[in-house]
């Protein structure tokens, strides 16, 4: 009894924690009494718990840090992360003596690389709820052709290399090449939509033929890895067992996620209220279940990132399960947990203790290789396509970008030792010079700014009053579909002067990650809901209204809000548009009080400003202030001089071939001889005057004045005046700055989209039932 007492001591001396009969467990250090309750020699940084919260706050403090500097030079915040590892890690602070001991100590790996898988598969997961596996259905050849041979050549090409370079591999090495050469030849389809976000270009020609290959590449890409794998496996000797066990379990669980997962998902879905967000307690349902997912996956011996990929694939895309997923998780898996995951690589990069210099060589040519095959494989199909030569090697470089799905599988096989330290060191670092390279070089090749701007004049002014005028119309609610609806009407269709009206409504992408442009002419249908079904009524309404006269073509666009602009842009340059007609971000109810002020519509309609391939016009609408019905809808046009007073002129005068349209033009001439105006805006404001007061002379609907003014303040009362007489005012945007007549105007204009008289009109306060028009001509090349 002795002897076993002296040894049960002897135990616990040797083993740091409690030990009984049956088991032995160790204390772990998890909760720190605080700085104030500490006793002994232990500091807070003993404790895993607020260890992990320092550690966390420094890698995102540095990697923020690095960003804000790096993020002028257009480099993604892949390569911040990567770096931020990089100097966190035994490169950098490795080599000051006790500091990354005291701060990254090994045993407290295990909790930031958990914390990183974690967030990597709900990443993955997001990834795959945003795809929609039909749009590769509804892809067109030319997508279809560039996806399939830029897949099919690297791969074929790897394979060639592999059987060359067998026997130079030493045996040792023969695992790393074999894994190097296929995550080289993925295209994942999550890394491709990423840059295109990064890069602003998602909703322009470019982004939506590279999200649309991405999707095929990436399709392909797995299912031949998929077929080559099983195809190894069953050249081994112990075939029939491993590969039908492996096979059955993958069945298994695809099983699992069809009619296990994906009926709670549609059960989730009937049960929620339309126009409602989905449950607290069912999105923590469908959480739970792709960690199960993930359970099952790792024990079925595939990659556990693919379990809730195929999870994600499964689960009904856009709202209201798939909107409420992104909105609830994206924030945090985005944003803190998936690049966790990248600077965890880049900590575990050691760039000081490098052996085997030869097998370096090889791996920075074998990504060299598949890099030089990958781009060549998308450039010649994209050329033979027609995609134009800058256009096609800006998607070669789109296509061949890497990230965090690369950075997932490095890692995985450096889990796995298939890599040692100084492989996965060197594939971390081509991962950080690929992603720098491909950003910089697209954003040479492609400029999706300057794409719209054209040569070819394309405004009112120099559209004919006996010849169509072609108007885009942009809707993101029902009142802006009514607005434009009445200034259409004023717009006096008629057969000498027909109108093509081509409506675009805007709904902001949810719960999706690849945009979409549906044309309701082909019989296609939006997931917009109600609303954009009433909007889509009232416009067949009003071509019925118009037979003959007018043509209306409708579009549903589903994009991210800050693309927007791009859907707008490029349907006004495909269509030849003359006018495009923006709403206003500000809405009033009956009382003539504010009701909507949205940031998000005044940022695209800044955008669309800059950008636009033609005339454009924001459309303030009061329609719903209440005011004494008139026969009569009286326009006024405050004109000052310059392009844009000139376009919003040429429209009115469009107008007053209405006779219901009683269009009063009231000039504002500053008292002092102005010597600051270009001559020939002076020449081309005499002409259009002219030609106004010549129709005038025929018309008895249209009225011409002049007011002398001094200043702006002066202007500013007589603009006042006219809120009370007129339906519609219109006026331009822009105004040279020296302009006497608006002299101190500028000064207190907030809203700059607007210009100084615009600004004035569309104030929150003003409770007059007037609308406005704010013209600003189609800026062109050369002009």
């Amino acid at each position: 009894m002795d002897d076993s007492s002296e040894s049960y001591r002897n135990i616990r001396r040797e083993i740091p924690g409690n030990v009984t009969n049956d088991f032995c467990y160790v204390d772990i250090a998890l909760h720190s009494t605080g700085i104030w309750g500490q006793t002994g020699a232990r500091n807070i940084l003993h404790f895993a718990l607020p260890r992990l919260q320092l550690q966390i706050a420094i890698i995102f403090i540095l990697t923020q840090s690095i960003h804000f500097m790096l993020r002028r030079f257009h480099l993604p915040r892949l390569v911040s992360e990567i770096l931020a590892g990089i100097i966190l890690g035994p490169t950098i602070l490795g080599q000051i003596d006790g500091i990354q001991d005291a701060l990254f100590p090994k045993e407290g790996d295990v909790y930031l690389d958990l914390l990183s898988k974690i967030g990597y598969i709900f990443f993955i997961f997001l990834c795959g709820v945003k795809m929609d596996p039909r749009t590769v259905l509804r892809t067109g050849v030319k997508a279809w052709t560039i996806g399939v041979l830029g897949v099919t050549l690297p791969i074929t090409g790897g394979m060639i290399m592999s059987v060359v370079n067998q026997k130079h591999i030493h045996r040792y090495r023969w695992p790393a090449f074999k894994s190097i050469v296929g995550i080289e030849n993925l295209f994942p389809f999550p890394v491709i939509a990423s840059m295109l976000v990064d890069l602003k270009i998602m909703n322009s020609e470019l982004g939506r033929l590279a999200l649309a290959c991405a999707l095929i590449s990436d399709f392909v890409s797995n299912l031949t890895f998929s077929v080559i794998t099983l195809g190894r496996v069953g050249q081994m000797g112990f075939a029939s067992v491993i590969m039908i066990h492996s096979t059955f379990l993958t069945i298994c669980l695809i099983l699992f996620i069809l009619f296990v997962g994906r009926p709670i998902c549609l059960w989730i879905v009937q049960k929620t209220p339309e126009g409602k967000p989905v449950s607290r307690i069912h999105v923590i349902l469908v959480a739970t279940l792709v960690l199960v997912v993930v359970l099952f996956t790792d024990n079925v011996g595939l990659n556990y990132q693919y379990g809730p990929f195929l999870f994600g694939l499964a689960v009904p895309d856009g709202p209201p399960l798939g909107s409420t997923l992104v909105d609830r998780l994206e924030t945090l898996v985005s944003g803190l947990l998936a690049p966790l995951l990248v600077t965890y690589c880049g900590m575990n990069v050691n760039l000081i203790e490098l052996y085997d210099l030869r097998f370096i060589g090889v791996v920075w040519l074998v990504i060299s290789l598949c890099l030089l095959m990958k781009l060549a494989a998308f450039f010649v199909p994209a050329l033979f396509c027609g995609v134009p030569v800058k256009d096609a090697g800006a998607l070669a470089f789109i296509m061949t970008a890497q990230g965090v799905v690369q950075m997932s599988f490095y890692y995985y096989n450096a889990v796995n030792q298939t890599f040692d330290t100084e492989t996965f060191s060197m594939l971390t670092m081509s991962v950080l010079t690929q992603a720098a390279a491909s950003n910089l070089i697209v954003k040479r090749l492609y400029d999706s700014s300057r794409m719209y701007t054209g040569y070819q004049k394309r405004d009112i002014q120099h559209t004919s009053l006996n010849s169509e005028l072609r108007v885009l119309v942009s809707s993101h609610r029902v009142d802006d579909v009514l607005a434009a609806k009445k200034l259409l009407e004023v717009s006096f269709p008629s057969k000498e002067s027909p109108l093509a009206v081509y409506a675009i409504h805007l709904v902001e992408l949810a719960g999706r990650a690849h945009p979409q442009l549906i044309d309701h002419q082909l019989g296609q249908k939006s997931s917009g809901g109600t609303r954009t079904q009433k909007m889509i009524e009232i416009f067949a309404a009003f071509e019925q209204q118009f037979a003959g006269f007018v043509a209306v073509q409708q579009f549903t666009a589903m994009s991210l809000t800050k693309f927007m602009h791009h859907d707008i842009c490029t349907l006004a340059f495909n269509k030849l548009a003359s006018l495009i007609i923006l709403p206003f971000h500000r809405k009033w109810n009956h009382q003539g009080k504010m009701i909507l002020d949205c940031s998000s519509l005044r940022a695209i309609n800044c955008d669309a400003l800059e950008m636009a391939p033609c005339s454009v016009a924001i459309l303030v609408d009061r329609h719903k202030v209440r005011r004494n019905p008139s026969p009569t809808y009286n326009v006024g046009v405050a004109f000052f001089g310059g392009n844009d007073d000139r376009e919003a002129l040429a429209y009115a005068k469009r107008m007053a071939q209405s006779p219901d349209v009683h269009l009063t033009v009231v000039r504002f001439v500053p008292w002092d001889i102005y010597a600051g105006d270009n001559q020939w805006d002076a020449v081309l404001d005499a002409e259009i005057l002219k030609d106004m007061r010549m129709q005038g002379a025929h018309q008895d609907n249209m009225v011409y004045k002049e007011e002398r003014v001094k200043d702006g303040a002066e202007t500013a009362l007589l603009i006042h005046a006219m809120e009370e007489a007129f339906d519609l005012i219109m006026v331009g945007r822009r105004h040279r700055e020296d302009t006497p007549q608006l002299l101190g105007l500028s000064e207190w204009n907030d809203l700059r989209e607007m210009g100084p008289v615009g600004d004035m009109l569309a104030a929150p306060d003003l409770a007059m039932p007037v609308s406005v028009l704010v013209v600003q001509h189609q800026n062109v090349k050369g002009i």
